[in-house]
C-alpha cells in the first residue's frame, strides 16, 4: 500500500502539514475566484452591452442572440483546454498548469476591456472579441481540474468534501465580484456613460486580480499524489488515450452529471436572467442596477450552499448529497421565473436565491466526487474532460436557447421545462454512479478496489 493511502501523506511519510493545506485552500479559492470573475464578467457584458457594441448591424433582437452565442462559443474550446491541461497536468504536475491558465484568462479579459467596438473598426471588433472568448474557454477548460485536484489530493481522507469545496466556492465568489463590480459601474457611470466606457472598467480590473492570484499560487506545494506518481515513474504517456480507451462510459456519465447543474447555473452566470429582467422592452423591465444587486446577493447564498454541501458530503456521502441537491434544484427551476415575472426585485432575489441553494448542493461535492472516480495516473485528464464536456452539454448555449425560446413563444414556461429536463438528466447520471467517498487516491487505487465507479460498468 502506498504511503499516501496509509497515512494520507506524501511519499516519504511526511505528508502535507496543516500550514500547507491552509495555503492550498487559500490559493485555490483565490485563483478560481479570479478565473471565474474574468469568465463571468464577459457573460454579464454579453447580456448588457455586447449586442449594441459589437453586433449592432444584426438588428436589436438578433444582436442579443449573437452576443449570447459568443458566451457559448468558449465552451466548445474547453475540451481543448482540458486536453492540454490534463496531458501536462498528469505528466508534469497540477501547479504549473494552474499558473498558466490563470495568466491566459487574465490576459484575454484585459484585452476585451481595450477592444474598440463595431462602430470604430467594423467586423474586426466582433472577430477579436470572439478570439478572446476562445482563449477564455481554453483557460477555463484547464483551470478547474487542477484546482480541484490540488485541494482534494492535499486533503485528509475524511475531509475531502470540505477541502474540495474550496475551488467550488471560488465560482460563486467570482460571480459575486463580477456582479458587484458591474453593478457599481452602473452607478459610477450610468446610462450612456456605461455604454461608452463604464462596462470596460471591470475587464481592466482583471489585470490587478491576476497578479494577486499569481503571487498566491506560485508558493503552493505540488499535490502529494502527483509527487508519488513522479517518484514511482507511473505517469501515463498519453493520459487522454488511456481515458478514452478504458473509461469512456464513465466520462460520459460524469459529463452528464455536471451538465444538469451547469445548464441551470448559466441562467445567472451566463447573464440570461440579468438581460431578461432588465430588458426595457421586455415583460419585467427592472432597473439594471437592481437586477445586478439581486444577483450579487444570490451569489452569497450560492457560496454558502456550496461550502455546506461539500462539508456535508463528508458525513452523508457525495451521492446522497447530490440526490438532495437535484430535488432542491428542480424546485428552484420551477419557481424562479414565476417569481422573476412578478416584476418585483425582492421576488427576483428570492427566486435566484432558491435556485442558488440547489446549484450549491449539486456543485459543492463535485471536486471530491469527480476525484474519487478516476485513477491517479489519468485523474487530471478524467475530471477536466468530464467537466469540459459537461459544460458543452449543459451551459454552453443555455442562455442562447433560453433567449430563443422566449423570443419564439413570448413566455418563460418552456425555459422552465428545458431546465427541468436538464436537472433530471443530472439526477439520472447520479443514480448510475457509486458513492466512493474515502477511496484511496494514490497510485494503487485500482489494485485495491475491484469495483467499478458506475453501476452500468463491469467490475475492474
Amino acid at each position: 500500500m502506498s504511503t499516501i493511502q496509509q497515512r494520507g501523506s506524501g511519499p516519504a511519510g511526511t505528508g502535507p502539514t496543516t500550514r500547507d493545506r491552509r495555503r492550498v485552500v487559500f490559493a485555490t479559492v483565490v485563483g478560481t475566484a479570479v478565473e471565474w470573475y474574468d469568465f463571468f464578467i464577459y457573460a454579464q457584458a454579453a447580456a448588457l452591452v455586447f449586442g449594441t457594441q459589437f453586433f449592432a448591424p444584426a438588428g436589436e433582437q438578433f444582436a442579443q442572440i449573437l452576443a449570447f452565442i459568443t458566451v457559448g462559443i468558449s465552451f466548445l474550446f474547453r475540451p481543448v483546454g482540458a486536453f492540454l491541461a490534463g496531458h501536462f497536468g498528469d505528466r508534469y504536475g497540477r501547479r504549473v498548469v494552474l499558473t498558466f491558465t490563470l495568466v491566459l484568462m487574465g490576459a484575454a479579459t484585459t484585452v476585451v476591456g481595450l477592444l474598440p467596438n463595431y462602430a470604430a473598426i467594423g467586423i474586426a471588433a466582433p472577430a477579436l472579441l470572439i478570439l478572446m472568448r476562445v482563449l477564455q474557454g481554453i483557460s477555463a477548460g484547464g483551470e478547474w481540474g487542477g484546482a480541484a485536484l490540488l485541494a482534494v489530493e492535499h486533503a485528509p481522507v475524511t475531509k475531502r468534501g470540505l477541502f474540495g469545496s474550496a475551488p467550488q466556492v471560488g465560482t460563486p465568489i467570482g460571480l459575486l465580484m463580477a456582479s458587484g463590480v458591474m453593478a457599481l459601474m452602473t452607478v459610477v457611470a450610468p446610462g450612456e456613460a456605461f455604454l461608452a466606457w463604464g462596462w470596460r472598467v471591470p475587464f481592466l480590473v482583471s489585470f490587478v486580480l491576476v497578479i494577486v492570484g499569481y503571487l498566491v499560487r506560485r508558493h503552493v506545494e505540488e499535490s502529494p499524489v502527483f509527487t508519488e506518481l513522479a517518484e514511482r515513474k507511473q505517469h501515463a504517456r498519453l493520459p487522454i488515450a488511456v481515458l478514452l480507451r478504458r473509461h469512456a462510459p464513465l466520462l460520459i456519465i460524469a459529463a452528464l452529471l455536471f451538465a444538469g447543474n451547469n445548464a441551470v447555473g448559466y441562467m445567472t452566470t451566463g447573464g440570461f436572467i440579468q438581460g431578461y429582467a432588465s430588458d426595457p422592452e421586455g415583460a419585467v423591465r427592472l432597473d439594471t442596477g437592481s437586477v445586478l444587486a439581486a444577483i450579487t446577493g444570490s451569489s452569497v447564498v450560492w457560496l454558502i450552499a456550496t461550502f455546506l454541501a461539500g462539508a456535508l458530503s463528508d458525513r452523508i456521502g457525495r451521492r446522497r448529497m447530490y440526490l438532495i441537491g437535484w430535488v432542491i434544484q428542480l424546485a428552484g427551476v420551477i419557481a424562479v421565473f414565476p417569481l422573476v415575472n412578478t416584476g418585483r426585485v425582492e421576488m427576483l432575489f428570492l427566486g435566484v436565491s432558491l435556485l442558488a441553494v440547489g446549484l450549491g448542493f449539486t456543485y459543492g461535492p463535485m471536486s471530491a466526487f469527480y476525484s474519487e472516480l478516476f485513477p491517479a495516473s489519468i485523474r487530471f485528464s478524467g475530471i477536466s474532460m468530464s467537466y469540459a464536456i459537461g459544460a458543452i452539454l449543459g451551459g454552453a448555449f443555455a442562455p442562447t436557447i433560453a433567449q430563443a425560446i422566449v423570443q419564439a413563444t413570448g413566455s418563460t414556461s418552456m425555459v422552465s421545462v428545458y431546465l427541468s429536463g436538464m436537472t433530471l438528466i443530472g439526477l439520472c447520471a447520479t443514480l448510475l454512479l457509486r458513492d466512493r467517498s474515502g477511496i484511496p487516491l494514490g497510485v494503487d487505487q485500482d489494485a485495491q478496489h475491484g469495483y467499478a465507479p458506475a453501476h452500468v460498468l463491469a467490475k475492474a
